[in-house]
């Protein structure tokens, strides 16, 4: 069976509960072959993030997981987004997600078009109410809009699906995880895709680690 991908877990390098080891053994168990640990960061800790998790990767393979490193670039001024971003990729960052703005959190403003700008970011994440335009510029940009089942966060799911589809930007399911109790099987992954609003056929093809983010690796 073809493993599973999450490109948006946090371990105890930010708020996560695990160690970074330990969700990759528990995301192996439950058959993920492609994880990205991406951790909240700002300039304050964006070397010691992407430092730590890229040692982590011949562990990692060792329990059959294909380990991205990853960040999160949360709660930065929005002029900011590029040059951390661009900092992120020199220091060794795989993929780069912006912690979008999201309704249940007080992101500044902007956030959403500075991220789907720049050409350093991968995902953004939990984007919220994000407008049209932002959209449209993500979609010509290559930037992922995230589909999170992580509580709160996951309000906004059905208006990104409707824009994200309108405007043909490539959409992604990932968990946010923080806790064991977080990470998603099979079965939750797809329901969190149906729940959103896409149909079978999309949630097939969003849900297949045979996609064109993974070219970027």
């Amino acid at each position: 069976m073809i493993g599973m991908y999450d490109f948006h877990c946090h371990s105890t390098l930010s708020d996560g509960d695990m160690l970074p080891i330990e969700m990759i053994r528990r995301m192996s168990v439950l058959g993920y072959s492609t994880v990205a640990i991406s951790d909240h960061v700002d300039a304050t800790n964006l070397s010691d993030v992407t430092g730590a998790v890229n040692r982590l990767k011949q562990s990692a393979s060792l329990f059959g997981v294909r380990l991205l490193c990853g960040v999160e670039i949360t709660h930065v001024p929005p002029e900011e987004i590029h040059s951390i971003a661009r900092e992120a990729k020199e220091l060794g960052a795989d993929i780069v997600l912006v912690h979008g703005e999201t309704v249940v959190e007080p992101v500044a403003p902007g956030t959403n078009r500075a991220a789907v700008s720049c050409k350093d970011v991968d995902i953004l994440a939990h984007p919220g109410l994000i407008s049209r335009e932002d959209a449209q510029t993500a979609a010509e940009n290559g930037v992922y809009l995230e589909i999170t089942s992580r509580n709160g966060h996951n309000r906004t799911n059905g208006h990104v699906v409707r824009t994200g589809r309108e405007c043909g930007c490539e959409l992604i399911v990932q968990s946010d995880a923080h806790e064991p109790r977080d990470l998603l099987d099979r079965e939750a992954r797809w329901l969190v895709a149906r729940g959103a609003g896409l149909t079978e056929d999309e949630a097939l093809r969003v849900l297949s680690p045979e996609r064109s983010l993974f070219h970027r690796f």
